[in-house]
């Protein structure tokens, strides 16, 4: 079988071409190169979290791999069929184990058999979807597409302190149904939450006072967590009745609790603004399992590099797969072309 040769250094040039390059090759069963891994970042090469994606998709299709060092700048994966079960992976560091499930979550859901994951490192990482993000707006979705995937967090993990795990159940199905998301249907409610953990309660009551006065919440909320480090993680949730969106800040030294809360006010009222049906992180993480249904579309706003990327690499297994159309200024549909 052809080897498919991936530039890891192409459009946006982060980890998401690795881990999407490594979840195709599962699922397809065709050999991967990555070569060139995010040759443009500070730190080139795979760092913790990309090295535990590589030796993960190894382990769970019994694959050959080359490559997989702390700052290797190129990668093989020779894939075997891949296999349900019980995984336990440690990024061992504060790493996201979301990206790392990222990687997992689509041959698995393909898989013959169920699996049972534990997953060990950071739970809520800037540049990462957060645990509950995949539990409330990713994951809903997957079902209606036929995979039931239950996602239960144990600890949480901030970075640079990491210490937190996730366990997720994955009932696979045998085929992908496809997903239409062509608008979001009626508002239900917004609603934002708070999580402080070792930090004074005080900077989730200004994070939440910012968007008080920016929208009519249903409903707020601030928790103390435990975590082994200071974190703190500010969301808003906008339910409509064909999906769940969500848009989060976290917590920085030296940032003031308001502009971590205005930021995530600009992100909803963007995405308020915009007849569109999915924001632009969902619209990058639906990318791979459409293609994989062969079909379904959603409409979204300009599309990010992030997505542009990603469309690139489906594409390197597929061959061209998706139709990007704009419908206005503000309006892009993202489509599954017929086969």
């Amino acid at each position: 079988m052809d080897c498919i040769v991936v530039d890891g250094s192409q459009g946006e040039g982060g980890g998401q071409i690795l881990r999407s390059s490594l979840s195709l090759a599962l699922c397809t069963g065709q050999p991967v190169v990555v070569e060139s891994i995010r040759a443009n970042r500070p730190n080139p090469g795979l760092a913790r979290q990309h090295l535990a994606c590589v030796q993960a998709a190894a382990a769970i299709s019994g694959g050959k791999v080359a490559g997989d060092a702390l700052g290797s700048t190129r990668i093989e994966l020779t894939p075997g069929p891949v296999k349900g079960g019980e995984y336990r992976f440690d990024v061992q560091s504060a790493g996201s184990v979301t990206l790392l499930l990222q990687t997992l979550l689509p041959p698995l859901m393909l898989a013959p058999s169920p699996s049972h994951l534990f997953l060990s490192g950071g739970t809520h990482n800037a540049a990462a979807p957060p645990a509950n993000y995949l539990q409330e707006v990713f994951f809903p979705l997957l079902e209606r597409m036929g995979v039931s995937a239950k996602l239960t967090l144990l600890a949480h993990g901030f970075y640079p302190h990491g210490g937190g795990e996730l366990e997720v159940e994955i009932e696979p199905t045998q085929a992908l149904r496809p997903l239409q998301l062509d608008s979001r249907g009626a508002r239900r409610s917004l609603r934002a939450s708070v999580l402080v953990a070792n930090l004074p309660r005080h900077i989730g009551e200004r994070e939440l006072n910012v968007l008080r006065h920016a929208f009519d919440l249903d409903e707020v909320d601030i928790s103390t967590v435990l975590a082994d480090g200071p974190g703190n993680v500010i969301q808003a949730r906008a339910e409509f009745e064909h999906l769940t969106e969500m848009f989060t800040g976290f917590g920085e030294k030296k940032k003031r609790a308001e502009a971590v809360a205005r930021g995530v006010a600009d992100g909803l009222g963007s995405y308020l603004r915009n007849d569109v049906a999915v924001g632009p992180n969902l619209a990058d993480q639906l990318l791979i399992p459409m293609a994989l249904a062969k079909g379904g579309s959603f409409t979204t706003g300009t599309p990010t590099r992030h997505t542009l990327t990603n469309i690139a690499v489906i594409e390197r297994f597929f061959g061209p797969t998706f139709l990007v159309e704009s419908e206005d200024a503000r309006r892009t549909r993202i489509s599954v072309r017929a086969v």
